[in-house]
């Protein structure tokens, strides 16, 4: 099994934010970082790594995305 990775990006100003999971976590943040990660990231600059988890596989880490996405802001920012 491969290990997965959610993690939480926001921009400069901190006004959104966006949480993913992926299998390479440094290659993921790469993409954000030059505009050909996901559509919502690049629209608002959302390029700063703000918080990760590790899981020993991706199965668990797409669980915890889909958890963390019904999470309020004020949850997430905690």
């Amino acid at each position: 099994m491969s290990n997965g990775f959610v993690y939480i990006l926001t921009n400069k100003n901190r006004t959104v934010l966006y949480v993913g999971a992926t299998k390479d976590l440094k290659q993921r943040i790469e993409q954000h970082g030059n505009g050909k990660g996901a559509v919502f990231t690049k629209n608002y600059n959302a390029t700063i790594l703000i918080y990760f988890e590790e899981f020993d596989c991706y199965s668990e880490a797409f669980k915890r995305e889909k958890q963390l996405k019904n999470w309020h802001r004020n949850w997430k920012l905690n």
